[in-house]
């Protein structure tokens, strides 16, 4: 059965100490929940937070990775270093990466290939563009850019497969898909893992909704058959916004 997931991602936010305050707020409001929580602080902060965390149900995830295992590539981290600091799962894919440092389906893929053969569990993002939904291109940037990415996993991979679908044109823009639209597309990605594997894996694989989730509409686009939780980013900086969207389930 697939879970439901509710992860922060902060992106390049928070000094140290406005981690530790961060994260003492959600270890306040963290009551019992029908998500599985997470947080993605910056690198820096990553065996702080873990630490703080250890006692509590969140869990500390990265914000990406490299696909090497050491070497000559400055600035860098490895996923044996994120587990070396009590960290297993990564978010790889996200739009930020793929627009503003050029990442790649196929250095993805890598990516993704790296995690899995370091035990870690991978949030994979997604999605298209505003130019590619305008055009009505939008299922076949996502089908390629999933099928580019991770259709050369065997199925027993997808155990630790998350999907977040992320229409770019909602992301930091204050626009949401709505929660049809949103609902349409995870029908459709899950389908297209189907088509690929079988219905047991596309059944089980959890695929978050990532554009602009608040608190007042958190509700409406959880309640969607396909829609299995949500990659918070902005709202994911105030504890109690974040709890509200958690506690939408």
């Amino acid at each position: 059965m697939r879970k439901n997931i509710v992860a922060g991602n902060w992106k390049m936010n928070n000094s140290l100490q406005e981690t530790k305050q961060l994260l003492s707020e959600l270890v306040k409001q963290d009551k019992s929940s029908q998500a599985e929580v997470m947080v993605a602080p910056a690198f820096i902060n990553l065996e702080s937070a873990a630490q703080f965390l250890k006692e509590s149900t969140i869990e500390v995830v990265a914000q990406n990775m490299h696909f090497a295992s050491n070497g000559a590539y400055t600035g860098e981290i490895s996923a044996s270093m994120l587990k070396g600091v009590a960290v297993n799962t990564v978010i790889l894919g996200h739009s930020e990466r793929r627009a503003y440092f050029n990442e790649t389906d196929e250095l993805l893929a890598k990516k993704v290939d790296a995690a899995l053969a370091n035990n870690m569990r991978v949030i994979f993002c997604f999605g298209e563009e505003l130019s590619d939904r305008k055009a009505n291109n939008e299922e076949k940037v996502v089908e390629s850019q999933i099928a580019n990415a991770l259709f050369h996993l065997e199925a027993s991979a997808w155990e630790n497969i998350v999907l977040a679908y992320e229409p770019v044109w909602a992301i930091g823009t204050g626009e949401t898909a709505t929660p049809n639209q949103a609902q349409d597309m995870h029908q459709f990605i899950r389908k297209t893992v189907e088509n690929k594997y079988d219905s047991a894996v596309a059944n089980s694989v959890s695929i978050l909704y990532g554009g602009s989730v608040k608190p007042t509409n958190a509700k409406e686009i959880f309640s969607k058959e396909d829609v299995d939780g949500g990659l918070i980013g902005g709202a994911s900086l105030k504890a109690e916004d974040f709890f509200a969207i958690v506690n939408a389930f």
